[in-house]
């Protein structure tokens, strides 16, 4: 009953935000998202925990305005997928652009298949939607949701142009289908992780347990690892889909150690495109949450973490 409730609320909001005019969606949007800063108050102080990590130069106030617009730009977000259905190649011409897309011809034409390195970075959900919208379908390597009438009904519209989901407890053997059959897949890389599963590798100077999976599929099959980001350029007034040069790395033999330099690349990747709209990154997860053997947790008491150093694999709360 819980879940159903969920559903038809969820249908509800994105059937009216969907149906109004961008403006005054955006409008309430902004509303929802302050709502939330306010009332989450855990979110809120994990978000600040991080960027005093990741900026510790920076005044109190300065890490505030980048927190306060990482709520608008989920707003944002909100709006965008709740209008996603409706969109056409015709529609999305004014406020949207891609911007690099001979860089990924290119790594898709090699036929050994594009392993694109993304994060919650700007309009993520949006970025796979609009390549697919315009003729580029690739797979997506996700959680499933825990209430599964959402998890159906947000797949539905991730996949109306041909996307395709890869389910993160079972993505190893579809990730390496999918590159011998020369295709594409979006890896989200940017979520705290748990050995095996996830190696470490710095981030904004601090030990990150990363997932490896990427950085294993590429090695094994020779795929193009090609980064691949959707922001909001405020100047523009426009979404633009980046992307950006492919990942240069060679195998020396020793697995294990190319697969953390690997992860490493991927990671000062990561940082540096969140360095440059870091008012658009998910900062209210627990990133730093799993700790090398011995190191002490970082997120505790008033920072709102659950204490212990190994979370359930994979836990992006």
């Amino acid at each position: 009953m819980r879940e159903k409730i969920e559903y038809w609320l969820v249908r509800a909001i994105a059937w009216t935000l969907g149906l109004m005019p961008r403006s005054l969606a955006r409008f309430v949007s902004d509303g929802l998202a302050g709502l939330v800063y306010v009332l989450f108050g855990r979110l809120r102080r994990v978000g600040r925990r991080n960027l005093e990590m990741a900026y510790p130069s920076l005044s109190p106030e300065d890490r505030q305005r980048i927190l306060k617009g990482v709520y608008r730009s989920l707003g944002r977000q909100l709006v965008e997928f709740c209008r996603m259905s409706r969109y056409t190649a015709a529609n999305t011409k004014g406020f949207i652009r891609t911007e690099g897309l001979y860089n990924y011809l290119a790594a898709r034409d090699r036929g050994k298949g594009v392993l694109v390195l993304t994060g919650h970075l700007g309009a993520w959900e949006l970025s796979s939607f609009y390549h697919s919208l315009m003729g580029h379908s690739m797979g997506m390597v996700i959680r499933r949701l825990d209430n599964r009438h959402l998890d159906r009904y947000v797949n539905s519209i991730r996949c109306m142009h041909g996307n395709k989901v890869l389910h993160k407890d079972d993505f190893a053997r579809g990730l390496l289908t999918a590159m011998h059959q020369g295709e594409t897949v979006g890896i989200l890389m940017d979520t705290n992780m748990t050995p095996p599963q996830g190696v470490f590798a710095k981030f904004f100077g601090k030990e990150a347990c990363t997932g490896s999976g990427l950085a294993r599929v590429a090695l094994k099959t020779g795929a193009t690892v090609l980064p691949g980001f959707m922001v909001w350029e405020a100047e523009e007034r426009k979404y633009v889909l980046h992307f950006g040069p492919p990942l240069a790395f060679e195998a020396t033999g020793n697995l294990e150690a190319d697969v953390v330099s690997v992860t490493r690349q991927c990671n000062d990747v990561l940082e540096a495109w969140i360095r440059r709209y870091p008012d658009q990154w998910l900062w209210i997860h627990r990133r730093w949450k799993t700790r090398p053997s011995g190191e002490p947790a970082l997120y505790s008491g008033k920072h709102g973490a659950i204490s212990g150093s190994h979370p359930v694999a994979g836990d992006s709360k």
